[in-house]
């Protein structure tokens, strides 16, 4: 009878709208991501998908939020690396990611850029590096805050080649690329995104990316990995997003809006309208989500513990 009932639910999901709580502000990456597949949601399910940002705490209350919400799978996290952080600079927030969370899959992401200031004539990753073992701390470069996930990029490349530069936190990433731009500092690490316009105009040159490929958005810049350093052959930090729900929401339940959210992402048309609003595809189903964010919690507690960075 109860094996009944968990699939007559999951037949009749959903009912009613179905909330999409966002960590961030109105118009980045993830908000981006989840109003793109909400309304593709949307139109497939006849209910409204509705986006709610709830900001505050780098993401916690959020999250939390959802944490605590009924496990029925109508109100869903857009989840991203952020959160990964959060578990390893947090590990006592009240939550766990991986006991207290469904995983229903990975689905974007946004690359992560190390550029310079065209003044400067570094040209490569490998160029860079022997600027900062031939000047050790006396290199500046700055990132869209402390603990995102473009600060950890670069503590992890910093570990990885043995070299050292002083961080210069802004709160964003535009106001960062800002004065890279302007040229109040030489080296930023934001998202391709936000770097990309001023890349085109000439403003700034991108040096490479953070992730494991070239970006289909921009695939004329190389990764870290293509440096033809050998510390940095494995080296790959991404930034990306995806759905959970509170973990007791239904097995069937949440085997639908994975399947309904890869049937969104397997439309080549929204693919590239994805593309065009400067997100890249970056599916993992369920599992490989689970594992991907097991391995990067405990990547990520490593590079506090080398870096010895602390909550702000």
């Amino acid at each position: 009878m109860l094996l009944w009932a968990a699939h007559a639910g999951a037949q009749t999901f959903p009912s009613k709208p179905v909330k999409v709580i966002v960590t961030f502000t109105v118009g980045g990456a993830a908000d981006l991501t989840a109003r793109l597949i909400g309304d593709r949601l949307g139109e497939t399910w006849k209910q409204q998908v509705v986006v709610e940002n709830r900001i505050g705490a780098g993401g916690r209350i959020g999250a939390e939020a959802v944490y605590r919400a009924a496990p029925d799978g109508y109100t869903l996290l857009l989840f991203s690396n952020t959160h990964v952080i959060n578990q390893a600079l947090y590990p006592d927030q009240g939550f766990d990611l991986l006991k207290d969370f469904a995983h229903l899959g990975l689905t974007t992401s946004t690359p992560m850029v190390l550029a310079v200031h065209p003044r400067m004539p570094i040209k490569s990753v490998r160029e860079f590096t022997e600027l900062l073992r031939a000047q050790p701390g006396k290199i500046d470069y700055t990132t869209c805050g402390v603990a995102t996930a473009h600060h950890f990029a670069m503590e992890l490349y910093k570990h990885a080649t043995h070299t050292y530069a002083v961080h210069i936190p802004h709160r964003g990433c535009s106001p960062a690329v800002a004065d890279a731009v302007g040229g109040q500092i030489d080296f930023v690490v934001a998202s391709l995104a936000a770097v990309l316009p001023f890349a085109r105009q000439g403003k700034l040159r991108v040096i490479g990316l953070t992730s494991e490929k070239r970006s289909p958005t921009a695939p004329e810049y190389p990764t870290f990995r293509e440096s033809g350093l050998p510390e940095l052959k494995d080296f790959a930090v991404e930034n990306y997003y995806g759905f959970m729900a509170p973990a007791a929401t239904p097995k069937e339940v949440q085997a639908k809006i994975e399947a309904d959210i890869r049937q969104v992402l397997a439309a080549p048309a929204f693919v590239a309208r994805l593309n065009n609003a400067g997100l890249d595809l970056f599916q993992y189903p369920p599992q490989e989500m689970a594992a991907l964010v097991r391995s990067d919690v405990e990547k990520f507690a490593r590079a506090i513990a080398v870096a010895g960075i602390k909550p702000e």
